[in-house]
């Protein structure tokens, strides 16, 4: 019997190690392979030969890695060549798992860890070599192709919301409240900024305005819905992805100065708010603005997260596993909806090439047609992903987690 590799890339979420624990406990209901190894930082870290035994955590330890939010097996952000051009590290990652008698790798991550899945599945084909690459889906982005979500998503839309509901009470309470900015992650899609209108109070979303990457940003038409609301209300609430554009193309937030770019060429983001901020006190409305950039926060707060996503994010593990069974390689595991009232979720596989390097954008249709908030329809579609809250172990009043390396 062999043994199989499990090991995570990307940005964390709150509940990428579910998956995990769904890979060690779907291979110990059907007896797949003898070991479940972990890979420790991702791709980068199995090619530096950084491998832990999974196999004998108990169910104790178990729970409590499912639980857990980030990476516990550590994350990379390493951008494979194309093999065509150089060979070296494919053959030193199959060397490594040929070590261990290893002949299933299963790598969760999102858009970019599904192109490493692609490659190294196809290169793996081309050259006769028995192993499967299979792909498990996380990112608090919800940006993956034909998946209906992804698993990360729930847990940083409920987050998102809940802190939207929270500060808006907070910054509600004085005569004259002033202007209140939330800055969500988002580089291309506003899937998270628009999880803030799921936040209602007596019926009625708090987000008075929410800017999607999709929609070209004008200032001129903020300028006057902000100072518009504000002088009907005396307060305004906003929430902003850090992706959006202005009408040139780049980022609101870039000045004339380079920025910063990781692995994949993507520009590091962050600070759209104080950019709609200087605009607000440039203008005139108010001199009380308030920007909170919620940052990482978005996709480590295990305290606030969806039951829904955590189970979901197990199961696609566990489901990882069984496909693995099937003898295919180069694939995602991805979920289809199957109804909303009751909410059902089935998983399904596809190729891994038809997730990487593409964006499922935010609907257009679920945009107002002033292009400054969402449609109900899309409060629908989110609705079910926040559902539940889990119970946690607790170790003097704080939750307990656990990490591997």
């Amino acid at each position: 019997m062999k043994n199989c590799l499990v090991a995570q890339s990307g940005g964390p979420t709150a509940v990428i190690n579910a998956s995990v624990v769904g890979v060690v406990r779907g291979n110990k209901e059907i007896k797949r392979y003898n070991k479940v190894y972990g890979g420790i930082n991702g791709i980068e870290g199995i090619l530096q030969g950084k491998i832990v035994d999974l196999s004998d955590l108990n169910e104790m330890d178990l729970e409590v890695l499912k639980h857990t939010p980030s990476s516990s097996l550590g994350s990379c952000r390493y951008k494979m060549k194309d093999f065509r051009d150089d060979e070296t590290e494919y053959n030193k990652i199959f060397e490594v798992m040929d070590s261990l008698d290893i002949s299933t790798l299963f790598y969760i991550g999102g858009n970019d860890s599904m192109d490493t899945v692609s490659k190294l599945s196809e290169y793996a084909k081309l050259k006769g070599i028995e192993k499967q690459v299979i792909g498990i889906p996380k990112t608090i982005d919800n940006d993956l192709f034909h998946t209906d979500h992804t698993p990360g998503y729930g847990s940083a839309a409920k987050f998102i919301a809940t802190t939207t509901l929270e500060t808006y009470l907070d910054s509600s309470v004085y005569t004259n409240n002033g202007i209140f900015i939330i800055e969500t992650m988002g580089r291309d899609t506003g899937w998270l900024a628009a999880s803030a209108a799921l936040a209602k109070i007596n019926g009625e979303s708090v987000a008075d305005f929410i800017y999607l990457p999709e929609v070209e940003f004008n200032n001129e038409k903020f300028i006057a819905d902000v100072r518009a609301r504000f002088e009907e209300k005396n307060k305004v609430y906003i929430v902003v992805s850090e992706g959006i554009k202005g009408e040139s193309g780049r980022y609101l937030f870039e000045s004339n100065s380079s920025c910063a770019h990781d692995a994949f060429s993507h520009v590091q983001l962050g600070g759209v708010g104080s950019c709609l901020k200087r605009l607000i006190l440039e203008n005139g409305i108010t001199s009380r603005v308030k920007v909170m950039e919620l940052g990482v926060t978005q996709r480590a707060a295990m305290h606030c997260i969806s039951k829904t996503d955590l189970e979901e994010s197990y199961e696609v593990g566990k489901a990882a596993v069984r496909y693995s069974a099937e003898g295919e390689t180069g694939f995602m595991v991805a979920m289809k909806r199957e109804g909303n009232n009751p909410y059902t979720m089935e998983t399904f596989k596809i190729e891994a090439a038809k997730i990487a390097n593409n964006i499922k954008y935010f609907p257009a249709e679920w945009i107002t047609k002033e292009k400054n908030n969402i449609t109900e329809d899309a409060i629908e579609y989110m609705q079910p992903l926040i559902m539940g809250t889990p119970d946690p172990t607790l170790e003097n009043g704080l939750p307990k987690y656990l990490t591997l390396y």
